[in-house]
């Protein structure tokens, strides 16, 4: 039987062919001669109780002037996909929310959903991270000023982020004598109003911000260190970061070990570790990245290792 791929993405005309991970995961699995098929948000939608698609069959190549191929829409089931690959980027809006309920009832007629709709819900990115104290850096999310100075005030040099960003957005560097600390929380959190995260700054972030993938919880053996620009405090490749290849060490992969249980238990397939010097600051479940970096690199096939697992899964 021919495995039936769908993918949730953003407009695949509009990816950054270099750079791009689901564009990898969707080569990787017609070279295994799968079927894809490829979908928006909007061709998502449930009528009478069934969750359907409006479909449209996938070519995907690696050719920098033309790297997929459409064809004619069709209304089919959810469930009539085999494997459905969630890749549609933040924001995490309600409309993201939507979609994962919709990518639910699929899974609850057979359909394999990576990664799975109820864990993307639940597991925040950021605050994911801190139900693993063990190896987070100092950290607090709240939304009271009163709070966020005092956890300033006692470790000093500290970062302020908002709890949905991605890509590096809205991300401070303050501490609690500077005149605009008031002002940075108040952005932040809507004057009270929304949770934001402060934690304290690690220093090596000047060697990178590690991407350390994980499939079904197995480390990828090497991380994508994601090194700031000069003069710039975010490491994030959409904020003008550098990535250089490098392989594990002891610390990531224990890292790695603390967090595998639990997103196998959640059945997310495929996350992202960030990581700081010897701190975990992230743990990424939406749509993570680097896969294309780190395969050029080091000559390997991420995408594939990924459909090997899927296979896995479905057998």
């Amino acid at each position: 039987m021919t495995i039936k791929l769908g993918v949730v993405m953003d407009p695949i005309e509009s990816i950054n062919y270099t750079k791009d991970s689901t564009l990898a995961m969707l080569v990787a699995a017609q070279n295994k001669g799968w079927e894809l098929f490829y979908l928006q948000q909007e061709d998502l939608y449930q009528q009478e109780g069934i969750a359907y698609g409006s479909i449209r069959p996938l070519q995907a190549r690696y050719n920098p002037e033309d790297w997929y191929t459409l064809g004619e829409r069709q209304e089919q089931p959810l469930s009539d996909l085999n494997v459905i690959l969630m890749r549609k980027d933040p924001p995490f809006d309600m409309e993201f929310i939507y979609s994962t309920y919709l990518l639910e009832q699929a899974e609850q007629k057979g359909t394999l959903v990576v990664n799975k709709p109820q864990s993307i819900r639940d597991c925040n990115e950021k605050i994911f991270a801190t139900l693993f104290p063990q190896c987070t850096p100092p950290v607090m999310v709240a939304r009271s000023a009163r709070l966020l100075k005092g956890f300033a005030e006692k470790h000093g040099d500290v970062v302020l982020k908002p709890l949905d960003g991605m890509g590096g957005s809205s991300i401070f560097r303050t501490n609690p004598s500077d005149q605009n600390f008031s002002v940075i929380v108040e952005t932040l959190t809507h004057y009270g109003q929304q949770q934001a995260m402060i934690q304290k700054y690690i220093p090596e972030i000047t060697a990178g911000d590690k991407r350390i993938l994980l499939i079904d919880g197995e480390p990828v053996p090497f991380a994508l260190a994601r090194i700031p620009a000069d003069g710039e405090l975010r490491g994030n490749l959409a904020a003008g970061g550098r990535g250089a290849g490098q392989e594990l060490t002891e610390r990531d992969r224990w890292i790695a070990a603390q967090v595998a249980p639990v997103v196998k238990e959640k059945g997310l397939l495929f996350v992202g570790l960030d990581v700081i010097g010897d701190y975990l600051t992230e743990i990424n479940v939406t749509s993570p990245t680097c896969i294309r970096q780190l395969d050029d690199q080091f000559g390997i096939d991420i995408g594939g290792m990924l459909m090997d697992k899927i296979e896995e899964k479905l057998s």
